[in-house]
C-alpha cells in the first residue's frame, strides 16, 4: 500500500509542465525507505520514514547515475513539494516550514526538474549567452593590448585632439541648445498662433452656421414671397382676365330682363300689374315698380339726363318720385287700400313715372331717332299703341279696370325694353 502511494508521486518539468520519468537509480532512492519501514518496527518504521521524507524534501544534489540524458532527466538539484505519505510529526513540519520561509524570503534557491528538450533549450540558451561573454571579453583584452602598445607622446596627442574634438562638441552642444531654445520659442509662439487661428476658425465656423441659419430664413422667406407673388399674379390674370369679360358684358342686360310675352309685363322675375285670371299679391308688384325705377333711373344716368320737375328715387318696394314743384312724394308702391274713386298719390306717381320716361325719350332723340312701339301720352297718363290698333291704355287705378291698367304697365315696360336695348347697343358695344 505504500509503494502504490509512492508510485503516485509525479515530478513536472517547469517549463513544458509534462510528467517526468524518473530513472532506476531515484527509484532505489524512493524504494529504499519503504522497504526499510517494511522490515523494522513500527517504531524503527517511523524513524526511517521521518529520514526518507527528509531525502525528500531536501534540497542536495542526487549523485550522478550514469547513463544518457533520456534516462537521468531528474538527476538535477530539485525540491518535491508535497508528499504521498500521511506520517507527520514536529520535526518534520518544522523543517517544511523553515525551508518554504527560507524559499519565499529568497535566501535559498530551489531548483525544479526538467525534461531533456526544455534542459537542451535552455543549454542552448547558456551557451549563446557564454559566446556573448567571451566576445565582449576578448574585446575588451584587444583594447588593452593596443592601449599598452601606444606611447606616451600618442597618448599626449589623442588626449588633446580628443580635448579639442570636446571642446567643439560642447560648443556644438551649446549652439545646438540656443538653436534648441529658438526653436522652443518659436514653437510657444507658432502654438498660440494655433490657438489663435483655432479660436479664428471656431468664431468662423460659428459666422459661418449663423450665416446658413440666415440663409435659410431668408430662402424660405424668398420662397413665401414668390409663392405670394405667383398667387397674386394669377389673382391679377384672374382679374384682368375678368375686367376684360365685364368690359364687353352689357351690364344693363345682365342687371335687367324684361319680358313682355303673356298678360302681364315681368321685370326681373316680379310681375308687374294683375288681372281677375291672374292674382299678383301687392308686394310683387311694389318691387317690380322698384326694378322699373331702378333701371330708369341707371338710364338716365347712363346718358346724362337730368330729369325735369320730379326726382326718381328707387327704393326697392318702396320706391317714390319727389317733386320738384312742392307736391311732395309721389308714390310708387301701394297696399291696394287706396281710393280708387279718387284721384291718389300712387296714380299720380305712376304718371309722373311716364313724365320721366318721356323726357328720356326727348333726350335720346335729340342725337338719333328712337322708334318706341307704344307711345306715351303725360297729360292724359296714357300709353298708346303706335304700331297696331292705335289703343290707348290709362295706366291709373282711378275709374280703370284690371285688365286695362295691366296692359297699360305691359306697354310702358316694352318701351323700357327697347330703351335698354338702345342704350347698351350705343354706351357698351365695342
Amino acid at each position: 500500500m505504500q509503494t502504490s502511494r509512492m508510485s503516485s508521486s509525479r515530478f513536472l518539468c517547469q517549463l513544458c509542465n509534462e510528467p517526468l520519468k524518473l530513472s532506476q537509480a531515484l527509484w532505489a532512492l524512493q524504494k529504499e525507505p519503504l522497504e526499510a519501514q517494511q522490515c523494522t518496527s513500527p517504531s524503527t518504521t517511523t524513524a526511517v520514514s521521518e529520514e526518507a521524507l527528509q531525502a525528500r524534501t531536501s534540497s542536495s544534489r542526487l549523485p550522478d547515475c550514469g547513463g544518457t540524458p533520456q534516462e537521468r532527466p531528474c538527476c538535477c538539484t530539485f525540491t518535491l513539494l508535497g508528499r504521498s505519505i500521511s506520517l507527520r510529526t514536529l520535526h518534520v513540519i518544522q523543517n517544511t516550514t523553515l525551508e518554504m520561509s527560507e524559499v519565499l524570503s529568497g535566501q535559498k534557491d530551489v531548483d525544479h526538474p526538467l525534461c531533456v528538450d526544455c534542459m537542451d533549450n535552455l543549454l542552448t540558451q547558456v551557451d549563446a549567452q557564454i559566446a556573448l561573454v567571451e566576445s565582449d571579453n576578448q574585446k575588451y583584452r584587444s583594447f588593452l593590448e593596443r592601449e599598452s602598445l601606444v606611447s606616451e607622446e600618442e597618448r599626449e596627442a589623442t588626449h588633446t585632439e580628443l580635448c579639442a574634438e570636446l571642446r567643439d562638441l560642447e560648443q556644438e552642444e551649446a549652439r545646438l541648445a540656443l538653436e534648441l531654445k529658438d526653436i522652443d520659442h518659436h514653437h510657444a509662439r507658432i502654438a498660440a498662433e494655433l490657438r489663435a487661428a483655432q479660436a479664428e476658425s471656431k468664431e468662423l465656423n460659428q459666422q459661418k452656421e449663423q450665416y446658413l441659419m440666415d440663409y435659410a430664413a431668408l430662402k424660405m422667406g424668398q420662397l413665401e414671397l414668390m409663392d405670394q407673388l405667383s398667387s397674386v399674379e394669377t389673382q391679377l390674370e384672374y382679374a384682368q382676365k375678368q375686367l376684360q369679360h365685364l368690359e364687353k358684358a352689357n351690364i344693363f342686360n345682365i342687371t335687367f330682363t324684361i319680358s313682355d310675352e303673356g298678360p302681364l309685363g315681368i321685370i326681373n322675375n316680379f310681375r308687374l300689374g294683375c288681372i281677375p285670371g291672374i292674382q299678383v299679391g301687392w308686394d310683387e308688384i311694389n318691387a317690380a315698380w322698384g326694378q322699373t325705377a331702378l333701371l330708369l333711373f341707371s338710364l338716365a344716368k347712363t346718358v346724362g339726363l337730368q330729369f325735369q320737375r320730379y326726382q326718381l328715387v328707387p327704393c326697392g318696394d318702396h320706391s317714390y318720385l319727389r317733386s320738384l314743384n312742392g307736391d311732395g312724394e309721389l308714390l310708387l308702391f301701394s297696399d291696394g287700400s287706396q281710393n280708387i274713386f279718387l284721384d291718389n298719390k300712387y296714380d299720380r306717381g305712376m304718371k309722373a313715372f311716364l313724365d320721366c320716361l318721356q323726357q328720356f325719350v326727348d333726350e335720346a332723340e335729340k342725337t338719333e331717332c328712337l322708334f318706341l312701339p307704344y307711345r306715351v301720352h303725360v297729360n292724359e297718363g296714357l300709353m298708346e299703341d303706335a304700331t297696331g290698333s292705335g289703343e290707348c291704355v290709362s295706366i291709373r287705378t282711378h275709374l280703370n279696370t284690371k285688365d286695362q291698367w295691366a296692359k297699360a304697365l305691359k306697354f310702358m315696360l316694352t318701351d323700357l325694353k327697347v330703351i335698354l336695348a338702345w342704350t347698351s347697343l350705343r354706351y357698351y358695344c365695342t
